[in-house]
């Protein structure tokens, strides 16, 4: 019988996580590049960093059927969306409204800017 070893590649063990830093923050407009949803637009709910996945508004629709509690009486069938991968998704320029890939300038004062790949035009900060 195999011996259990924590993370190790198994079952139980899974993968070590990692944190990467993503091209998008939360409130960011992003079109989707691949999967079921591709083509679609949406603006970007939550970022999780340790899974690399952002969750997408009206993007990878699921259904929970849910029991009658206390809490939620009625029970029935839930909506929710569900994370998809980081890489699938890409920031739409706000002023262009074409998707681009973005890069980054340091201005003097020290504070990181993003800019639009393409058009070359600052990407502003979104109010949360």
């Amino acid at each position: 019988m195999a011996r259990f070893v924590p993370g190790a590649h198994s079952a139980r063990g899974g993968q070590k996580k990692t944190r990467s830093k993503l091209h998008v923050r939360r409130g960011d407009r992003v079109k989707v590049i691949r999967g079921n949803f591709a083509g679609v637009e949406g603006t970007v709910l939550r970022v999780l960093p340790a899974r690399n996945r952002v969750v997408v508004e009206g993007v990878n629709m699921r259904k929970h059927h849910a029991r009658p509690t206390e809490a939620n009486p009625e029970g029935g069938i839930m909506e929710y969306e569900e994370p998809i991968h980081a890489s699938n998704v890409m920031l739409v320029d706000p002023t262009t409204g074409e998707p681009t890939r973005i890069r980054q300038r340091i201005e003097e004062d020290g504070l990181k800017e993003r800019i639009s790949a393409k058009s070359g035009n600052p990407i502003p900060r979104t109010q949360d």
